[in-house]
């Protein structure tokens, strides 16, 4: 079974930074990438970025790059996301989640790639 412990999320005024953190255990990839997804209610969940397991290369949404950063504990598959600069828009549930590399890839690429397993969110809340 996999499991995730995530933490970091909470209420922040607009400008101001959090860090996210996620431990996923549990699971069995080869070449795996783990990273987060955001949802606002009544829309679609939003890749925010993800790193690999390979070379610990970062993907990050156009809407996050320069602010964000993602960065990993690969021995202990855990993966962090500095996230600075906040804006109210980016409130939201934040998921961590971790699947095989190519699924990332081709999730954030076109949208159609099903990311394996998912963590139970936390709330990030951003308040002007």
């Amino acid at each position: 079974e996999v499991q995730f412990v995530e933490s970091g999320g909470g209420l922040v005024q607009a400008g101001g930074s959090l860090r996210l953190s996620c431990a996923a255990s549990g699971f069995s990839f080869d070449d795996y990438g783990i990273g987060w997804f955001r949802q606002v209610p009544g829309k679609v969940r939003e890749a925010v970025s993800f790193i690999s397991s390979i070379d610990e290369s970062p993907y990050y949404a156009d809407s996050v790059k320069g602010r964000f950063t993602i960065s990993s504990e690969k021995v202990r598959n855990t993966v962090f996301l500095q996230m600075n600069n906040l804006k109210q828009e980016e409130t939201a549930v934040y998921y961590c989640a971790v699947g095989d590399q190519e699924a990332w890839i081709e999730k954030v690429m076109t949208g159609q790639g099903v990311i394996a397993h998912w963590g139970q969110g936390t709330q990030v809340t951003v308040v002007s």
